[in-house]
């Protein structure tokens, strides 16, 4: 199965709610990164860690896929 199959292919609940965690993760963490006032080194180093780590969570959740009958 390739990447464009799997990205089409149905997702479960976990994976959704999980997928969807992670897009508020990183949507937190970019307006962090994104805000006009200036924050302390930590919390912009922490807002980074955070949108990257939220993307990678959604990416991953997008692309588990139901094991089919019969598939391997």
């Amino acid at each position: 199965m390739n990447v464009v199959k799997r990205a089409k292919a149905p997702t479960p609940k976990f994976f959704k709610v999980l997928r969807n965690i992670g897009l508020a993760l990183a949507a937190v963490g970019g307006t962090v990164l994104a805000a006009p006032v200036t924050f302390p080194v930590i919390v912009t180093s922490a807002a980074g860690y955070l949108a990257v780590a939220g993307g990678i969570i959604s990416a991953v959740s997008q692309l588990t896929t139901e094991k089919a009958d019969g598939a391997q």
